[in-house]
């Protein structure tokens, strides 16, 4: 299966700001995400899809992704044919509401891998779910498949999602435990990568906050979360990062299993705890995501 690979981070920028692109590279995110939607004013798309071309070339090495425009917003296409290119990384859909919107950005985007000599499904998308039709469909959008296979990962937008719904952001994040929920486990049961989390936007400058939204999310099975400030970048990167004694513990989880089951012996206990299979595979992707985002500092 592809996937478009490890998101603790993922760092929005304005399109329109290559400057802010080349900064947003040096913070540690995972990926950078250049927003050719809400960042940018209906006057200024064309421009900004041109910088944003020319960006991508520029960092063909780095994971530079694009917050295209909607589908029937009246930009889409044009997004997609201005950024489509060998050096991009994913696209991210905004206000993904049904599998029928999966499925036709992923026709739109086979049409133009095919112009441009690029094997069809190269490029990732995050679906951005950010409404009460997307919460109730996320299952569906995800469990249908597309063909040729291409990368799909839900990310949760809860500015329009709570706008929509009429509540209001708060510090403990209460009013969000549903949709998170419900979005990490349709993510599991459609067999796709776990989700990435909201940006926390109630108060950039209060990081302990942040640390425990953060926090929350992973605890609902979210593997990152969006950040709209360089600050969130390093404090979301921790987080989401198993700790030395984590790594430590989950070798020597598999090393005792391994030999366990060498020998024969299906049961056997480490440091006075009961290991079994569900205790060995968490060790694993432990083990996993250590590898794929390098040593722990």
């Amino acid at each position: 299966m592809k996937t478009i690979g490890t998101l603790r981070t993922a760092l929005f920028v304005p399109a329109t700001r290559p400057d802010r692109v080349d900064k947003a590279l040096k913070t540690g995110a995972d990926g950078v995400i250049m927003d050719l939607e809400d960042a940018v004013a209906h006057a200024l798309k064309a421009e900004a899809r041109a910088t944003a071309q020319k960006t991508i070339a520029e960092h063909a090495q780095r994971r530079l992704m694009v917050r295209v425009n909607a589908l029937g917003s009246g930009h889409n296409r044009k997004d997609l044919e201005a950024v489509v290119q060998p050096s991009l990384c994913s696209i991210m859909l905004p206000k993904v509401e049904s599998a029928e919107h999966l499925q036709e950005v992923h026709r739109r985007l086979i049409d133009l891998e095919r112009a441009r000599g690029m094997p069809p499904g190269s490029i990732g998308v995050l679906a951005l779910i950010e409404s009460a039709r997307g919460v109730q469909e996320v299952f569906r959008i995800f469990s249908e498949a597309l063909a040729p296979e291409r990368a799909c990962l839900a990310a949760f937008g809860a500015a329009d999602y709570s706008l929509e719904v009429g509540i209001n952001l708060s510090r403990d994040g209460a009013e969000l435990h549903y949709p998170r929920s419900r979005i990490a486990v349709a993510c599991r049961a459609a067999g796709k990568e776990p989700p990435i989390d909201t940006p926390f936007m109630i108060d950039l400058k209060d990081i302990d906050a942040l640390r425990a939204d953060a926090l929350r999310a992973k605890q609902l099975g979210f593997q990152g979360k969006l950040c709209i400030h360089p600050s969130q970048v390093g404090p979301c990167n921790e987080i989401f990062s198993p700790t030395a004694a984590e790594i430590e513990h989950a070798r020597r989880v598999v090393a005792a299993f391994e030999k366990s089951e060498s020998e024969g012996i299906g049961a056997l206990q480490l440091d006075g705890k009961f290991i079994d299979y569900p205790v060995v595979e968490r060790s694993r992707r432990i083990i996993g995501l250590a590898a794929s985002i390098g040593p722990v500092q």
